[in-house]
């Protein structure tokens, strides 16, 4: 669904700007439509939280009214700075994990802040990050404010993915390639493996395997600048330090040392936490 639109969750945050702002580098390069999507949740208690503003009363046409001009002057603004690309903006009701992930069914990407106020208030702040990674029909982007995340697209930096030989490092595989290619940057392909008996003995056959998988890619992009580093230690551990230098680190919702039912592995909740760049979590639709 290279045409499919990108999904941002917005809510006039500090956080969910940079997640505007890193959507629309992304379908500058992809042509892609962006649509801004707040999620206004009404609570039955204790009044509502507006955007920006203080916890008050229960929400009437005027508190609509300012979330729908947020909305409005965002996507304005975006077309501002982005003339050539299609910006629109869209209000609605319900519990905002919920609605992004059913949403995300007619997406082709959606992307998140990792904070937000109002209608996203704690969003991505733990068991929420997990359920939208976890459960969205199409690939997740967590964008952090800070740490990296607010690269300007002049970034040397590679796109990394982690390979394990699972069929969503697969997919997630094919998307990093894409990225990459289309900003005309470095690809990095990371294995982490757990030598046997043999210790390093195994390491041939390992890289075979990772090689194996490029090699389609390496067909369809053959000028991209690829490498592939193997390390005997864990998933997690080689992904976040490489997010360092990255402008993208990108996995699957669960890799091959997984339990079978989860939908998102501990490496996948591990990086939307702690990376130093943008994360994007793929598995097929």
């Amino acid at each position: 669904m290279r045409d499919a639109e990108i999904l941002v969750g917005y809510d006039g945050s500090t956080d969910a700007s940079v997640a505007v702002n890193w959507a629309l580098e992304e379908a500058r390069h992809s042509g892609q439509p962006v649509r801004l999507a707040y999620v206004f949740e009404w609570l039955t208690v204790a009044g509502w939280v507006g955007p920006g503003v203080a916890p008050g009363v229960w929400p009437d046409d005027t508190a609509r009214r300012q979330v729908e001009e947020l909305v409005r002057n965002a996507a304005a603004d975006a077309v501002g700075a982005y003339p050539g690309l299609t910006v629109t903006g869209e209000v609605y009701d319900g519990p905002p994990a919920l609605v992004l992930q059913e949403r995300s069914a007619e997406a082709g990407m959606l992307v998140l802040g990792s904070r937000g106020h109002g209608g996203f208030g704690g969003l991505l702040a733990g068991s929420t990050a997990v359920s939208v990674a976890a459960h969205a029909h199409c690939p997740v982007v967590v964008v952090r404010n800070g740490a990296g995340s607010a690269r300007t697209d002049a970034s040397t930096g590679p796109v990394v993915v982690g390979v394990d030989g699972s069929e969503p490092s697969l997919v997630a595989l094919g998307f990093a390639a894409e990225r990459a290619a289309q900003r005309q940057v470095p690809l990095r392909v990371l294995h982490a493996w757990t030598p046997g008996p043999g210790g390093a003995a195994g390491l041939p056959d390992e890289r075979a395997a990772v090689e194996q998988a490029l090699e389609p890619w390496r067909r369809t992009f053959p000028e991209l600048d690829v490498t592939v580093d193997l390390a005997p230690t864990s998933p997690a551990a080689i992904l976040i330090e490489a997010s360092r230098d990255a402008r993208l680190v990108v996995v699957g919702s669960r890799g091959r040392g997984g339990l079978a039912g989860m939908l998102l592995g501990s490496v996948s909740q591990q990086l939307i936490q702690h990376a130093h760049c943008p994360v994007a979590v793929v598995r097929e639709r």
